[in-house]
């Protein structure tokens, strides 16, 4: 287009000597690309991810940024519609924690009241029995969830043979309920995962919590190359990852930005991404930290949809601190799974009924087992 416009510029330039003209010519095409396209403008990124068809994994900091730094209103509805485009926004998937073991655990996450470092009143247990999950999964069947979830509070799975079989017995018998299943169990290599596979696990969650670089101000015994290690081991399993952060830990806009980052450039983004509120737990070291706002939920779920337009998007650990208004704007915004039920592993979870009654006045409806992100045919409502 500019080798034209010069040629026509040339035909206006008749007095003008020959070679000077087609001078002109040569420094049009041969001139540098505008600034737009070398340093695009935040809308311009903000449109192209609105327009994306497939998830990409070569985001930049900066583009992210971009897209978090957005004012609020018309982040969320541009999320809304990337949402709209490869999910049914009507469909929430709905989700049951268990905690199979409690307390007890080598770590010092700062937030987690399962640390036998701090003195939260939480009492350690043994592991708990298959029959007794497999009972408490036909519960969580029965009230609707599709997605049962066990976690199990020690650091790794090394020299727990035992406990290994134990829970490759309970995925087997969740996974016999037409149900998925997910579990967290610390780090795993891949031969555990492998095993983990091969008894039918659907997911494993393995959080990375925050950015790279605020880290280590909130865990020191697992480094974050170590989280990602797992992540690896799973993937290379062929087990889906589910993989997310906490709000609220202390950290700035840029750590939520490099958390999205993080996930975003692995070789293909997690399957779920648990979007956590900190619940201040006694006794811990962010204890007494105060809540993040909602509009630092909100804008982090909006920015993960436009920058994981596949995954799914979880609202997880505090939401019980959400009014259901807010949470319809989680919904909006590109939210669409949750955990219900009787609890967490530690904390207060909305229940079934409270969920049930939420949905059928909101026009929502439960995903079902295996309902996996497609490209939708975009609508307007």
């Amino acid at each position: 287009m500019r080798v034209q416009l010069s040629l026509r510029g040339l035909a206006r330039l008749r007095t003008q000597p020959l070679q000077r003209a087609l001078s002109a010519v040569a420094v049009a095409v041969d001139a540098p690309a505008p600034r737009a396209v070398l340093n695009p403008s935040p809308c311009s990124i903000l449109r192209g991810a609105v327009g994306a068809t497939e998830p990409r994994n070569d985001w930049t900091k900066e583009e992210i940024a971009a897209i978090y730094d957005t004012p609020l209103m018309r982040l969320t509805f541009a999320a809304g519609t990337i949402h709209r485009r490869f999910h049914n926004p009507s469909s929430i998937q709905m989700c049951t924690l268990m905690n199979i073991k409690t307390g007890g655990c080598s770590e010092d996450c700062s937030y987690c009241a399962q640390s036998s470092r701090y003195n939260t009143g939480l009492k350690p247990t043994r592991m708990v029995t298959v029959d007794s999950v497999l009972d408490a999964a036909r519960i969580a069947k029965e009230n609707g969830s599709t997605r049962f979830c066990m976690g199990a509070a020690w650091r790794d799975m090394r020299g727990r043979k035992t406990n290994l079989k134990n829970v490759k017995e309970m995925v087997n018998g969740v996974r016999e309920m037409g149900m998925e299943v997910c579990v967290t169990l610390g780090m795993i290599d891949r031969s555990q995962a492998e095993e983990l596979k091969e008894a039918g696990l659907t997911a494993y969650n393995h959080n990375v919590d925050t950015s790279r670089e605020f880290y280590p101000s909130v865990i020191t015994t697992r480094t974050y190359d170590e989280r990602l290690e797992t992540l690896k081991n799973v993937r290379d399993a062929g087990i889906n990852v589910c993989s997310g952060g906490i709000l609220g830990l202390g950290e700035k806009p840029q750590d939520r930005i490099g958390l999205i980052h993080t996930v975003s450039t692995l070789p293909s983004h997690p399957e779920s991404f648990p979007v956590n509120t900190l619940v201040p737990i006694k006794g811990t070291p962010l204890g007494d930290t105060p809540p993040v706002t909602f509009d630092v939920t909100l804008r982090t779920i909006a920015t993960a949809r436009l920058v994981l337009p596949h995954t799914i998007i979880r609202l997880a650990a505090g939401r019980t601190t959400l009014s259901e208004e807010q949470q319809m704007l989680c919904f909006l915004a590109g939210a669409n799974a949750v955990f219900t039920g009787e609890r967490m592993l530690t904390t207060a979870c909305n229940g079934w009924d409270e969920d049930r009654e939420m949905f059928e006045k909101w026009g929502l409806v439960p995903m079902k087992s295996f309902e996996r992100a497609e490209l939708k045919e975009e609508v307007g409502f």
